[in-house]
C-alpha cells in the first residue's frame, strides 16, 4: 500500500490521480489533499477520500472549508500547511500537480522529508532542477515522471543502459494550431487556444502546447530527470498523440512507448513502478490509430519552443526566467490583455533583457522568478 498527498488535488491532473487512486483501493491510499481556493471540489474529495489532512492555500477559501466540513480531516491553509502535506509523516510519495513555479517549494521540502516525488509540476525542474536533481540523490529518494512524454522515455530506457542511449526523442501534438502561419496566428482567440484536439489539460499547460512552449519546458525537464545532454534531445511533432515518445539506441533500435492519449495511464505508472497495475482506461487500438505521421516542428511560427532550449543550454537563472515570464504572458493572454503572437515575443524580449547567474541557490531563483515577474508584467503596461 502507498500512502500519497496530492499537491494540486482539485486540477486536472489532481483529479485524474483521485480517478487511479479510487480504481486501487487496495494499493493507493490518500493521506493528504492541497489545493488553492476551490471550497466545493475540495469538499467532495474530503468526503470521498476520507484524507488525514487537506489544505487549502487561500485562508478565506479554506476557512469558508472549515465553516462547511464537519468531519476528521484537518484542514489547514496557507503556505505553511502546504508545507505541512508535503511532508505529512502518514505519507511515503508526493504527487506533486501544483500549476507552475508555485511547487517548487513543496516538492523541495518532500524530498528533503524523504519522500519519493511523482512529479508531474515540469515547472519545478525548469527553474531548479539543478537543487531538486542534488536534493533527490541526497536524500535517496525516487522521483518518478508523470508527464506522458517523461513516463515514456522512463519505460523505454529500461531497454538498454545510460551508455547506450544515442538520443531521446520528445513527440508534440502540435496543438490546436498546427500547420497555421504566422498570420493566421496573429487572429487567434483565448477559446480556440483552449480546444486541444487529443488532450483534456489545465487552462495553462493548454496554451503552453499550443505555443509549443510546453515542448521547450519538457525539454528542459528531460535534460534533469535523464542525465543527457541538449545535444541529445530532439523534438518531432506527432499530431496523433499515440506514440508518447521514443529513445533512440545507439545500435539504431528505436524504443517507442505507445498508448492512449490518457494521463491516467502515465499517472498510474508513477505509483506502480518497477510493477504494472491492470487498467480500466482503456487500449490502443493501432488499426483505429492509424497512420501515425511525424514532423519537424516548426520554430519560426512557433518560436518559444527555440527560446527555452537555449535557455535550457545556457542554464544558471535563465530557464527560471523563461517560465516566470511564460506563466505571466499566458495569464495575461488568457485574461485578455495581450494578443496570442505576444507571448513568445515577451518572453524573448525578457530573457533578452536578463542578465544570467550560475548555479543560483534557492534564495537567488526566488528573486530571479520575482524580478521577472515584474519585468514582463512591466513589458505588457506598456503595449
Amino acid at each position: 500500500m502507498k500512502n500519497l498527498t496530492i499537491l494540486g488535488s482539485t486540477g486536472s491532473i489532481g483529479r485524474q490521480t483521485l480517478e487511479v487512486a479510487a480504481a486501487n483501493p487496495g494499493r493507493l491510499k490518500v493521506r493528504a489533499l492541497a489545493a488553492h481556493r476551490n471550497v466545493d471540489r475540495m469538499l467532495e474529495q474530503i468526503r470521498q477520500f476520507k484524507p488525514d489532512l487537506a489544505v487549502l492555500t487561500d485562508p478565506a477559501a479554506a476557512e469558508e472549508l472549515k465553516r462547511q466540513y464537519d468531519g476528521k480531516t484537518e484542514i489547514l491553509s496557507g503556505e505553511e500547511g502546504l508545507l505541512a502535506a508535503a511532508t505529512w509523516e502518514e505519507t511515503d510519495t508526493v504527487l506533486g500537480a501544483m500549476v507552475g513555479y508555485a511547487g517548487l517549494r513543496p516538492t523541495l521540502a518532500a524530498i528533503n522529508s524523504g519522500k519519493d516525488i511523482a512529479l508531474a509540476n515540469k515547472e519545478t525542474l525548469v527553474a531548479a532542477g539543478h537543487l531538486v536533481m542534488e536534493a533527490v540523490a541526497e536524500n535517496h529518494v525516487r522521483l518518478t515522471p508523470v508527464d506522458s512524454e517523461h513516463s515514456a522515455i522512463f519505460q523505454s530506457l529500461r531497454s538498454g543502459t545510460h551508455d547506450e542511449v544515442k538520443r531521446i526523442i520528445l513527440t508534440a501534438s502540435g496543438g490546436p494550431f498546427l500547420g497555421m502561419s504566422r498570420e493566421e496566428l496573429a487572429h487567434v482567440t483565448v477559446e480556440q487556444s483552449l480546444h486541444h484536439p487529443n488532450w483534456n489539460m489545465g487552462r495553462k499547460v493548454t496554451v503552453d502546447s499550443s505555443t509549443l512552449a510546453n515542448k521547450g519546458l519538457e525539454v528542459i525537464e528531460a535534460h534533469w530527470l535523464f542525465h543527457v545532454p541538449y545535444s541529445k534531445i530532439n523534438v518531432v511533432i506527432h499530431p496523433q498523440s499515440i506514440v508518447h515518445s521514443l529513445v533512440e539506441f545507439c545500435d539504431g533500435a528505436v524504443i517507442a512507448q505507445m498508448g492512449i492519449p490518457d494521463m491516467k495511464l502515465p499517472i498510474q505508472y508513477a505509483f506502480s513502478f518497477p510493477d504494472r497495475y491492470p487498467s480500466a482506461y482503456g487500449q490502443l487500438d493501432l488499426v483505429k490509430a492509424s497512420p501515425l505521421t511525424f514532423l519537424e516542428p516548426d520554430l519560426e511560427t512557433f518560436p518559444a519552443l527555440a527560446v527555452a532550449i537555449a535557455c535550457g543550454k545556457e542554464g544558471g537563472t535563465l530557464p527560471c526566467v523563461f517560465n516566470a515570464s511564460n506563466e505571466v504572458c499566458v495569464n495575461a493572454f488568457l485574461q485578455g490583455r495581450i494578443r496570442y503572437l505576444d507571448i513568445p515575443e515577451l518572453i524573448r524580449r525578457t530573457v533578452d533583457a536578463h542578465r544570467n547567474v550560475s548555479r543560483p541557490g534557492i534564495e537567488q531563483i526566488e528573486e530571479t522568478d520575482a524580478q521577472t515577474r515584474r519585468y514582463t508584467e512591466g513589458l505588457i503596461a506598456s503595449l
